[in-house]
């Protein structure tokens, strides 16, 4: 028989939750609720070149980063603990608005909310070795600070123009270049086949790959990150928090 306790000497949570992990909106207040973030991998040609992957049109693969790892304009971002290799990936954000699973191509746009850029920070050393031999990517793409994202601009059911550039600069130097036009896998695809794995929800957020040249950051770097026509997004990289040291 299950003891029970006065109410009085139930344990207290010994925490606050904190906010719901959120981005801006461009040109308002508010802010958008972030539940999950979901990244397609290798979705420029480029890019999976050079990293030695197979560049040809195969079905898209999914990672997921922590909401909590998102953010904003203007963040100093802690040099993260146990790598000596961070890399930048420069990237078109789809902020999810409306719930759906089994999404058609063609109505998938239905379902966006906005469109913003981020970076995909990435402990490129341990993604290797997870890659090496067989295991997940979590300790390489889901730590601390690593999902900056611009300020959202909202644009309920349309699409970019194909021709938008997609650039990202460090110390005022460009390091990556493309448009949205190289993206093996458009916006509308990439929420149909993610919406057979699980039911997109508003406040989604997806990351939709990164082109060709990712490279190393270091302590002091200024990362400024570009698409035509939506808000600019610039992180500085700072000092390994206290207590943490590179592998």
């Amino acid at each position: 028989m299950t003891k029970q306790h006065p109410a009085g000497d139930a344990a207290a949570i010994p925490f606050d939750p904190g906010p719901r992990a959120s981005i801006a909106v461009a040109g308002t207040a508010q802010r958008f609720p972030v539940r999950r973030i979901y990244c397609v991998g290798q979705n420029y040609r480029s890019h999976a070149l050079e990293m030695g992957a197979n560049p040809d049109r195969e079905p898209p693969f999914f990672f997921m980063k922590p909401s909590d790892a998102v953010r904003d304009d203007g963040a100093i971002i802690a040099y993260p603990p146990a790598t000596r290799d961070l890399h930048h990936e420069v990237e078109l954000i789809v902020a999810i608005g409306r719930a759906g699973a089994g999404i058609a191509a063609g109505t998938a746009l239905k379902h966006v909310f906005g469109y913003a850029v981020g970076l995909d920070l990435t402990r490129r050393d341990l993604q290797a070795a997870a890659r090496r031999i067989g295991r997940p990517w979590e300790t390489s793409k889901a730590f601390d600070g690593s999902a900056p994202v611009g300020a959202l601009l909202p644009a309920i059911g349309s699409a970019l123009p194909e021709q938008s550039a997609i650039r990202m600069r460090v110390q005022g130097e460009v390091r990556q270049e493309a448009t949205l036009a190289q993206l093996i896998w458009p916006v509308p695809e990439i929420l149909a086949q993610l919406s057979t794995l699980f039911e997109l929800m508003p406040g989604d957020l997806v990351f939709t790959g990164t082109p060709a040249g990712v490279g190393p950051l270091a302590v002091g770097d200024l990362v400024e990150a570009h698409i035509d026509g939506l808000p600019e997004l610039s992180i500085r990289i700072g000092p390994p928090a206290t207590g943490t040291a590179a592998a």
